[in-house]
């Protein structure tokens, strides 16, 4: 993952947090305000709940004097009563319901006493047109009708001797157990206000709990996580581009530690892929300052060349020639020691300068000549070339290509003396046994050519010096060839490599761009 997606997922995570808060807050907001204002509403209830069992109290207590008054306070109480649990419904039927169902039993209680108070006054009335006995006693009767039914029931009854089954007697009794009912409704109406007043606050007291806790749970978890991501975020690429100063260190000092160090967890960010980019741009540093160094030890090593070979020129040509002289003077009447001591001398000349010249093939190295050639057959030319010099009948050749017609910019003559000295290192080192293989991948702007032989390989040491000048393996060489391909593929802007292991056979890639520069 990128830098700069890790800043901006931690960035998102850490604002989901605060997000997540924030919306949880203002939810826990609102069902508070909710609450509140319900929470004002069963306060109100819980007031006139009060208000109304202080009305019924006194209707109880001066009927008949101020009945209508409080009749009328008690009906008013019950409709805002009734009026604020409708408006409670929306919210909170539920807990409202069985408040409800009580306020709408206390006004049928209420009404039914209302209408028991007016048969039981008409009774009394009648009561006192037929006995002025009554009459006496009626206003005292009457002032204790929802007071004291007890007592009126008990006077009538016992001392004035009306019988138990008379209208007023049994609507005094019903009066009693009525008004019974009504105190025990209106005392469960004050419980019910309460328990709806504590079951508010105690919801409120709820959410800003859970708010509370909230914040305690969200906030460190947003403090450590986008704290934490922060400071690993940092340290682990402060740590990274300290490594990277201290590789660009060592590189400016010319030492190329990427190749000897084990790679670390770089990560697939910026920093990684930076590091990982200069890891490759010092691999190539490395390689190139290997391949400047090796042309500065050709450079220096043809200019001795070309001037060894120029000194030895002319002595070699002055004792070639008189070899021949020699020879042709002694003919065939000389001691056979004479001749074959001259035969000798004119071989080991002609060896000799067969040396000089490749000293000076070497030290010379024309320019090459660019020109568009079909690959295949440059490979197959070159091998016919080999066979009518080397013995070429145990050596299987084939050839590899992608696609089937590779057509590259080099000079054919150049190019041609590289696969011929390649070719015939591969032969040597199969003894004149085993298998050529030639294969060439096209690429966008390059081509790779890689030539592979079943031989007995090279050692490490081997490897690193097969192209410097005058190192050699072989009983007789001059140690060039290698040299030589080594200039000739540098001239076409190309890279030559060598890969080997010992009883494993060699493989020499080179790679050259499609057009030259």
């Amino acid at each position: 993952m990128s830098l700069q997606k890790k800043i901006i997922l931690s960035f998102f995570v850490s604002a989901l947090i605060i997000a997540l808060l924030a919306g949880f807050l203002y939810l826990n907001f609102i069902e508070i305000k909710k609450e509140t204002v319900f929470l004002e509403m069963t306060d109100t209830i819980r007031s006139k709940s009060l208000q109304l069992r202080r009305h019924e109290k006194n209707y109880f207590l001066y009927a008949p004097q101020q009945a209508a008054d409080e009749s009328r306070a008690i009906h008013a109480y019950l409709r805002e009563l009734a009026a604020l649990l409708d408006g409670m419904k929306v919210n909170a039927e539920e807990r409202t319901q069985s408040l409800r169902a009580l306020i709408d039993t206390y006004a049928a209680q209420f009404r039914n006493i209302e209408t028991l108070l007016d048969t039981v006054s008409h009774e009394s009335g009648n009561l006192k047109a037929s006995s002025p006995k009554y009459r006496d006693v009626s206003s005292l009767i009457e002032s204790n009708f929802l007071d004291q039914t007890h007592i009126d029931v008990y006077y009538l009854v016992n001392v004035y001797g009306l019988p138990a089954g008379h209208t007023l007697v049994r609507s005094l009794l019903e009066m009693e157990k009525r008004i019974e009912d009504l105190r025990k409704t209106g005392e469960n109406i004050l419980l019910a206000s309460k328990d709806l007043d504590r079951s508010a606050r105690e919801k409120v007291d709820s959410f800003i709990q859970s708010s509370r806790i909230a914040i305690l749970v969200f906030f460190p978890l947003f403090l450590i996580i986008g704290f934490g991501t922060m400071i690993v975020i940092i340290s682990n690429v402060v740590k990274r581009l300290h490594l990277l100063t201290t590789l660009i260190e060592e590189t400016g000092a010319g030492n190329f530690v990427h190749d000897s160090q084990p790679a670390p967890e770089w990560g697939n960010d910026e920093v990684g892929q930076l590091i990982r980019k200069f890891g490759v741009m010092e691999d190539k540093l490395s390689q190139r300052e290997k391949e400047l160094l090796q042309s500065k030890k050709l450079a220096a090593i043809g200019t001795l060349a070309s001037g060894v070979a120029h000194e030895l020129n002319n002595p070699l040509n002055n004792i070639y020639t008189s070899a021949q002289r020699l020879l042709k003077k002694a003919g065939t009447d000389s001691p056979e020691y004479i001749t074959k001591g001259l035969n000798d001398i004119f071989g080991q000349t002609m060896r000799v300068k067969g040396i000089v010249g490749d000293l000076l093939e070497f030290a010379r190295g024309r320019e090459p000549h660019f020109m568009a050639v079909e690959l295949r057959g440059l490979i197959l030319e070159a091998y016919k070339h080999l066979e009518n010099t080397r013995d070429l009948s145990g050596i299987s050749l084939s050839i590899k290509m992608v696609p089937e017609e590779i057509v590259l910019y080099l000079d054919t003559e150049l190019f041609e003396q590289v696969l011929i000295n390649l070719f015939s290192n591969a032969v040597d080192a199969m003894s004149g046994q085993g298998q050529l293989m030639v294969t060439a991948d096209e690429e966008e702007s390059r081509i790779a050519v890689s030539i592979s032989d079943t031989g007995s390989g090279m050692a490490r040491e081997t490897i690193d010096k097969v192209f410097e000048p005058f190192y050699t393996t072989k009983d007789k060489g001059t140690g060039l060839g290698l040299a030589i391909v080594f200039n000739i593929i540098q001239k076409h802007h190309g890279e030559i490599r060598v890969e080997s292991e010992e009883g494993k056979g060699t493989t020499f890639v080179i790679v050259l761009p499609k057009r030259s520069r």
